[in-house]
């Protein structure tokens, strides 16, 4: 049940970021007068059109998965046929603009809504990089914070590791201490042969465990940082919440950009997909996951993934809306649009590469699965 209760989650999940996103271009067409001659829901082949207003035929398509916007003269190959009334190429440079990005705007503002019912109703925790930055956050009244200590790694060969400390545990004390930092550790073990580590360890830090540690000159051989033991947010109030959202629509278009650009690296210098970036494969595993944690969860998901697509979509790379803004900006700079045949051949080669990335990415996804 939970497995089809995720699959059907999936497929909600890309097919409204995806309707969202043409819905915006959309409205941005037809407010500038450009003809849009469909607005599938699900991918071709067409299997019926539902009605037809203004202009518009409303189809639904035999896959399932997604939606289009098809407008007058988009593909066009012929000066005549783009320019024709009510075509994309008709339309002024500017509108033309709006349009190419109005997907882009409507996915940011789902995620920006979305980030706002979450840092306010869900009372979710935002991103941050460092124990700083949430001490920061801490002290200002946005988070609350109980801090620990992380043992990260058992040293081979130490003391530690010889009677089987476990690794990725909270240090809660130390000869009965309460702990909250890594010094607060090396003041109690100063000068002694032995002490007591007091831990949680296991699967969501569980189980507590207590062991006698042997010293060697006051080291037990672990590696220890602070931890946020108890990440939590207070009640927030609307305005809150929503300027909580803006901030985390900043960071996490950073981390999309910085992700795409080592995607790219990546790929060229070694031809391999780096740890962290991941496809349709791994966005249905994390939605299985999120699905099984509650709605919440899934909800941030979709947050994330929506920011996610505006950033790519915008991206300046053929075949991608950025990649057709920069097409219609060479216009406006060149006073001339450019050659109809080169900017088909120039889509067409960047959305082979898409495709290729896209089977790269998901042949990695299938590895990491074994």
């Amino acid at each position: 049940m939970t497995f089809l209760l995720s699959a059907l989650a999936f497929v909600l999940l890309l097919t409204v970021l995806i309707l969202i996103h043409e819905f915006g271009h959309f409205i941005a067409a037809r407010k500038a007068g450009v003809v849009v001659e469909e607005f599938g829901f699900g991918l071709p082949p067409q299997g019926k059109v539902l009605f037809r207003q203004g202009g518009t035929d409303f189809s639904i398509n035999w896959i399932p998965f997604g939606g289009f916007v098809r407008l007058k003269g988009e593909n066009a190959y012929t000066e005549k046929e783009r320019t024709e009334p009510g075509s994309f190429a008709s339309a002024s440079i500017p509108a033309r603009l709006v349009i190419l990005t109005a997907g882009v705007c409507m996915n940011f503002l789902l995620a920006i809504a979305l980030l706002t019912v979450g840092f306010s109703v869900g009372r979710w925790v935002p991103t941050y990089f460092s124990i700083e930055e949430m001490q920061r956050a801490a002290d200002k009244g946005v988070i609350s914070m109980e801090l620990g200590v992380l043992i990260e790694k058992v040293v081979s060969g130490g003391t530690a590791a010889k009677i089987g400390v476990p690794e990725r545990s909270i240090l809660l004390a130390v000869d009965d201490i309460p702990v909250i930092d890594p010094s607060d550790v090396q003041r109690i073990q100063d000068g002694k042969k032995r002490v007591k580590y007091t831990m949680l360890s296991g699967d969501g830090f569980s189980e507590e465990i207590t062991m006698t540690v042997p010293l060697d000159e006051g080291k037990s051989g672990v590696l220890i940082s602070a931890y946020p033991r108890n990440l939590s947010s207070p009640k927030r109030h609307a305005s809150t919440a929503f300027m909580l959202a803006l901030r985390e629509t900043r960071v996490m278009t950073k981390q999309t950009v910085l992700g795409i650009t080592q995607l790219f690296s990546s790929l060229a210098q070694s031809g391999r997909v780096p740890e962290g970036i991941t496809g349709l494969v791994g966005i249905a595993q994390l939605t299985y996951v999120s699905v099984q944690q509650g709605f919440m969860v899934y909800l941030r998901l979709v947050a994330l993934l929506s920011l996610s697509l505006a950033v790519l979509n915008i991206f300046p790379f053929p075949a991608l809306d950025g990649g057709r803004v920069v097409f219609v900006l060479a216009e406006f700079i060149g006073r001339r649009p450019v050659n109809r045949k080169f900017e088909i051949v120039v889509n067409a080669v960047g959305f082979f590469v898409l495709l290729g990335v896209i089977f790269l990415i998901t042949f990695y996804d299938i590895i990491r699965l074994f």
